[in-house]
């Protein structure tokens, strides 16, 4: 059984340390790829680094949302530089967020930020990767204008409504779940998922952060972090709430995220 963890943060100071005994973890259990999301113009090296380390590693640069305020004013010049020297790259993490976590930050300085990376990961012919809380009204209007994206825009720990995914599927949307999923309404969770096209299906962790809802019945010290093996408690998720062998979502999340990410000079083609 293979699976790709489509979104993760392993360049994470939380967790860079043990960044090699993860990706061991992980591929121990299955885990073929990671796709590993830059923040900030900090840590795009460290990402780089990353790709550059470990062949299992695909590396994605973007600017987050929460991170905007301490950009440089060569911010974005810097961020077309990294995609020129790295061609194995994709787009992200980029987005939108009119959550509680995002209370402080500008949402019009959010917007200014957002539209360009849309529009590099288009010009790029790359995926990209979309935080996106409370804000899909935006999202959809952006991609409309600026769509559609036949490379892809990821929804990472997508939340947004069943009613919304046929919207911005049409545009090339996938839908990738991760931990942060099993703490939604059972019901809204189970409709949600009846509204993805199976194409467009993705399975990651968002790892060192959305660590699976534990068994609360458990006595064993749960862990505070999260990880890329972790996939598997997702994937076992998200099985059972679709009615669906694990067999079969890991098969089919797996080639959804290989096609997803074999654009040109990816690292899934050269390794075919």
């Amino acid at each position: 059984m293979k699976l790709f963890d489509a979104h993760c943060h392993l360049q994470d100071k939380r967790v860079i340390d043990k960044a090699s005994q993860l990706i061991s973890a992980a591929l121990a259990v299955g885990v073929t790829n990671f796709a590993v999301n830059g923040t900030s113009e900090k840590d795009w090296n460290l990402v780089k680094e990353m790709g550059e380390t470990y062949p299992s590693v695909v590396p994605c640069f973007g600017l987050h949302p929460w991170f905007i305020a301490d950009r440089s004013p060569h911010w974005f010049k810097t961020l077309k530089k990294f995609f020129e020297t790295t061609p194995t790259a994709a787009v992200g993490e980029i987005g939108l967020d009119k959550g509680p976590l995002a209370g402080g930050i500008d949402y019009s300085d959010q917007l200014v930020v957002f539209r360009p990376q849309l529009e590099l990961a288009k010009e790029l012919n790359k995926p990209v990767a979309v935080h996106c809380i409370d804000a899909f009204d935006d999202l959809l209007e952006i991609m409309r204008s600026i769509g559609p994206f036949p490379a892809g825009v990821i929804l990472h720990s997508f939340n947004g409504s069943a009613e919304v995914v046929p919207k911005l599927a049409e545009l090339g949307a996938y839908f990738s779940f991760s931990g942060w999923f099993t703490y939604i309404d059972e019901k809204i969770a189970k409709k949600t998922l009846k509204s993805i096209p199976s194409d467009r299906l993705l399975l990651e962790t968002d790892s060192p952060d959305g660590l699976p809802k534990s068994d609360e019945s458990s006595s064993d010290p749960k862990p505070t972090l999260n990880e890329p093996a972790n996939i598997l408690a997702v994937l076992d998720y998200v099985a059972n709430l679709s009615n669906m062998k694990k067999e079969e979502l890991a098969e089919l999340s797996y080639v959804n995220s290989v096609r997803l990410f074999s654009y040109p000079g990816s690292k899934l083609l050269t390794d075919q």
